[in-house]
């Protein structure tokens, strides 16, 4: 076996695929350090700021004190809920206008815990083919069939349906709202649209849109809330925080307390990230809409739908040295590269602090 590791590590490194965790030093808002070095950080999802803001942080305990413990010892149905679990989940619930919400541990769990357990023998799942790891992995985990249409093509998932909609007793179409590596946007009208047509369930993750778009900052769902049966959202992209949730109706947010296996089998969430996503989303949110536009704006003005910008590349090599000569210049980004995305390239992911002026010198490396 150690032998199997050390060739596979190997060939992932003459290929370029070889991946390392990285030594940060520190982070400060927009800025990242590797020892006294600071280089613009343009892969964090840190979207509006409030992960390692030391004033927020400030701010949060001096309002709580000593309030939220930093460990829960349970899970959730143990001993591990406390009042403020209950309080978060009833606030998601009525911002999104429904019956009831749970947290999940992160936006993996959720959505592994989601698609695995909606899913029974005789159903069916159709997911968008760029939807994250973690969808795919639930499905595989399902006991339902699962198919991928081409992505953001509502004409082939129609088709799809056409087939085999009527071989199966549920069906579930599963999307991003924001794509995590193209940064392009599902047509949630039309799939709503097809949801109805077709009689299936519409599950929506908007990990990388909740906190970001929308007037209060909901994500792309915002205007569908009615329509769209599961809508899951993370804590810690937007909202700096750690954790996921997922709002539904009832019967469906108690199917999956009792079914999703991420969710009964994890230790809860410590009460104070807790505490200090509700916190967020109570007092902070409400007051980032025109930094969220600003940050779109100029997400739309370097060729984007969204905060998030693919530079594709192609080479798995020249991506990698392009990293290097931005790095050189003061810019900290990642090569993604298959199997995480089918054409290897580089995210540009924006946040409210990044300005068009902190960006020349990138555009003109990048051409």
């Amino acid at each position: 076996m150690l032998n199997y590791c050390s060739q596979t590590l190997k060939t992932l490194e003459s290929s370029f695929h070889l991946r390392s965790i990285k030594n940060f030093t520190g982070k400060d808002e927009k800025y990242i350090y590797f020892g006294e070095k600071r280089y613009l950080n343009l892969s964090s999802n840190n979207y509006l700021g409030f992960a390692d803001n030391r004033k927020i942080t400030e701010e949060f305990l001096k309002q709580t004190g000593g309030k939220y413990p930093f460990g829960s010892a349970s899970a959730r149905l143990l001993t591990g809920t406390l009042p403020v679990y209950k309080e978060l989940e009833e606030l998601l619930a009525d911002l999104y206008s429904k019956e009831a919400a749970l947290i999940f541990n992160s936006g993996y769990h959720a959505n592994v815990g989601i698609s695995s357990a909606i899913a029974q023998k005789g159903d069916v799942i159709f997911s968008d083919k760029l939807n994250h790891a973690s969808i795919i992995d639930g499905m595989r985990l399902s006991e339902g069939k699962f198919f991928r249409y081409p992505h953001n093509d509502t004409e082939n998932l129609e088709k799809l349906l056409i087939r085999q909609r009527n071989n199966f007793k549920n069906a579930i179409i599963i999307t991003e709202s924001v794509f995590s590596m193209d940064g392009d946007i599902a047509d949630l009208k039309k799939l709503v649209e097809l949801k109805k047509k077709y009689n299936c369930l519409l599950v929506v993750d908007e990990a990388h849109a909740f906190g970001v778009f929308g007037k209060k900052g909901l994500g792309i769902c915002e205007n569908f809330t009615k329509d769209i049966d599961i809508i899951v959202g993370t804590f810690g992209k937007a909202i700096g925080s750690m954790g996921a949730f997922a709002v539904a109706d009832k019967v469906l947010i108690d199917y999956l307390i009792n079914k999703s296996r991420p969710f009964i089998f994890s230790t809860a969430l410590a009460p104070i990230s807790v505490a200090f996503t509700k916190w967020i989303i109570e007092n902070k949110l409400p007051k980032t809409f025109e930094k969220r536009q600003k940050m779109l704006e100029l997400g739309k003005s370097l060729g984007g739908q969204s905060h998030i910008i693919p530079v594709i590349v192609g080479d798995n090599q020249k991506t990698v040295e392009l990293c290097d000569i931005l790095y050189q210049n003061g810019y900290f980004t990642l090569p993604i590269r298959p199997p995480t995305v089918p054409t290897s390239r580089i995210r540009l992911s924006l946040t409210t602090e990044i300005t068009e002026k902190d960006l020349e010198k990138l555009c003109n490396i990048i051409g």
